[in-house]
């Protein structure tokens, strides 16, 4: 399950940045993880829960904004939204679309006490 490795990557960054700015205790931490990004919400929700027991981030809230995703499609020269990886282009029905959008996945804010 990558969302286990997942949670305790954002626990570490969370954690690094309450200490390195004199926090002691991690109270939110905001994500951006795209809707295409291939991330299960409520399995990495149960990882981040699970994991940060014991650490700065223990009963930290954990709020996940998701962006939609979009594509370039070549034929059509224009930015189309896209649901799925795989769909084809809502416009002209092409698959020759190339992702801008939906696939990030960051730690956007870390609030401290």
């Amino acid at each position: 399950m990558h969302e286990m490795s997942l949670a305790e990557s954002i626990i570490q960054i969370a954690e690094d940045t309450a200490r390195s700015n004199g926090g002691a205790r991690v109270s939110v931490v905001l994500l951006e993880v795209g809707r295409l990004a291939g991330v299960e919400l409520d399995a990495l929700r149960f990882c981040f829960d699970a994991a940060s027991r014991s650490s700065l981030a223990d009963g930290a809230t954990l709020v996940i904004e998701q962006p939609d995703g979009s594509a370039w499609c070549m034929p059509c020269s224009v930015s189309v939204p896209l649901a799925n990886l795989g769909d084809p282009c809502p416009r002209c029905g092409s698959y020759q679309l190339q992702v801008t959008g939906g696939t990030e996945l960051r730690v956007r804010e870390v609030e401290i006490h």
